[in-house]
């Protein structure tokens, strides 16, 4: 008797339906390999910018408006990594994203309004450096794919 003679129960599945895509597969890890690299990459970008910004700040402004602007990068780069665990929990247990992230922003600006030696604008900017990471990475990706 060969495999094909065989009686199939109704939960199992052949050869050839598994290769025809029949069968009930789980997530390929392909996919989350990927989203761990480009959180990987996308870290790694956001660090070094963060970086530059901070030194040239420092040089062209003061130490104060620097330490200021790294308030805001340090917050941006929690917000980057609350935003990916969102993210890698989205497909299984949850169905939409948190809006918790929200107010992590919204904690350093409002002390900034309160305590004078603390700047909102460079606080704000600072936060929005990822947002200069995820346009570096779209015009990168962009041009790649064009060549």
């Amino acid at each position: 008797m060969s495999l094909s003679d065989e009686p199939i129960e109704p939960n199992q599945t052949t050869q050839q339906d598994a290769q025809a895509g029949f069968e009930d597969t789980k997530p390929d890890d392909t996919s989350m390999q990927e989203f761990y690299q480009l959180y990987q990459k996308l870290l790694a970008i956001t660090l070094v910018l963060t970086g530059i910004i901070f030194i040239s700040v420092w040089i062209f402004y003061s130490l104060n408006i620097a330490l200021n602007y790294l308030i805001g990068a340090c917050t941006g780069v929690v917000y980057l990594k609350m935003l990916a665990k969102d993210v890698e929990r989205l497909g299984g247990e949850k169905k939409g994203l948190s809006k918790n992230r929200f107010a992590l922003i919204a904690i350093p600006i409002i002390l900034a309004s309160q305590w004078h030696q603390l700047h909102i604008l460079p606080i704000f900017l600072g936060f929005l450096t990822y947002k200069a990471t995820l346009l570096l990475y779209m015009v990168q990706t962009a041009f790649i794919t064009e060549s």
